[in-house]
């Protein structure tokens, strides 16, 4: 079996290892959701991950609702991003873009005042984070048939955006209770079209945009994230494991170059789950590179990795606080904490100010 150390190779990208970095909504962009030159050190820093995925990068204004999140559907976006990428090349890395539509959690306050757009007529719970701080989230209106080109066309543009500001390919984001998440999941979608209903129909929109995502700039260069149990910001499923599993075989059919999922880890303290593990399904529905990700340590990643339950692992919260977190792992040397209070907050601060080991030893 490979360790995490071995290369893997993911569509048309050649990582070095098998240590990814997931992503990180971190809210060093601009107001008007443009990268800044801060968040082109902070990836660079990170860039010995065997591949970095971008924090969450919205497709449109429609689908962008948190304060200082970047965006993707701009020229002046697409031009401050090629700082970004060119920095993580320099150093040896490779980065993908993750294109992100919140749907039903972007308050009016981004928007204009024009109700966000969801699957239903539902309302996320608790409270959105606006650039007036925290206000109670409002009801969606469902997407109707006739928008679904439009949309498609969005994440289209975003995708030749991130190829030509530079990025290695994309990872649409189908995850976390998001817009195509409250397409999959009937927890959320209570339509009677042919997007809701049955399981077929609750994952047309995810592989109707899949397939346009490959259309568009080549399957090689796609790669997708779901998170297949658990209620996730109000979203979930009375049967995730038939979802999920018609869901990846479908992305196989597709032939989306590889799957990430966020899902409950070995330690199961990732949201709420009352349901056995949904990977194995998933696992033998996608025939090419699985990627798990959620509160991995280094033993029980290598453990997943020796099990064949994927071939990759993605690290998120310590990878924000270890830059040199495939050294570290490989030398089993000490991990240094991350700092909730600076995860979104500007500046420097908790976000390109952590020590490489070497530093943190001195």
């Amino acid at each position: 079996m490979p360790s995490l150390f071995d290369p893997i190779t993911l569509g048309a990208i050649t990582a070095p290892n098998r240590i990814l970095m997931a992503p990180l909504t971190r809210g060093r962009a601009t107001r008007a959701h443009v990268p800044t030159p801060l968040m082109a050190e902070y990836y660079a820093q990170r860039a010995s991950a065997g591949l970095i995925i971008s924090e969450a990068t919205g497709i449109s204004q429609e689908g962008l609702g948190w304060p200082n999140a970047p965006g993707i559907w701009s020229d002046e976006q697409v031009e401050a991003w090629k700082p970004v990428t060119a920095a993580v090349h320099e150093g040896g890395g490779r980065i993908v873009s993750q294109l992100w539509h919140m749907g039903r959690i972007v308050h009016p306050n981004f928007i204009g005042g024009a109700q966000p757009v969801s699957a239903s007529a539902t309302t996320a719970p608790g409270e959105a984070h606006t650039n007036d701080g925290k206000q109670p989230y409002e009801e969606a209106r469902p997407l109707r048939a006739d928008e679904m080109p439009r949309l498609l066309d969005d994440y289209a543009r975003a995708a030749r955006n991130a190829m030509a500001a530079g990025f290695d390919g994309i990872q649409l984001h189908a995850a976390n209770g998001y817009l195509i998440d409250q397409f999959l999941r009937d927890g959320a979608n209570h339509r009677d079209d042919a997007y809701g209903g049955s399981i077929e129909n609750r994952i047309r929109l995810l592989a109707e945009v899949a397939e346009r995502l490959v259309q568009t700039i080549g399957a090689d260069k796609v790669g997708v994230r779901l998170s297949p149990n658990g209620d996730s910001q109000g979203v979930n499923d009375s049967d995730p494991h038939a979802l999920f599993a018609a869901a990846a075989a479908a992305l196989d059919r597709i032939g989306v170059a590889w799957l990430e999922l966020r899902e409950p880890g070995p330690d199961g303290t990732f949201g709420k789950s009352d349901t056995s593990p949904v990977h194995p399904f998933i696992r033998k529905a996608f025939s090419r590179p699985l990627v798990l990700n959620s509160d991995y340590r280094r033993e029980t990643a290598q453990a997943a990795l020796d099990a064949g339950e994927a071939d990759a692992i993605a690290f998120g919260r310590t990878f924000l606080a270890n830059p040199d977190l495939p050294h570290r792992l490989a030398e089993g040397l000490p991990l240094t904490p991350d700092d909730m209070a600076t995860w979104y907050v500007p500046g420097p601060h908790g976000y390109t100010d952590y020590p490489f080991a070497d530093e943190a030893a001195a």
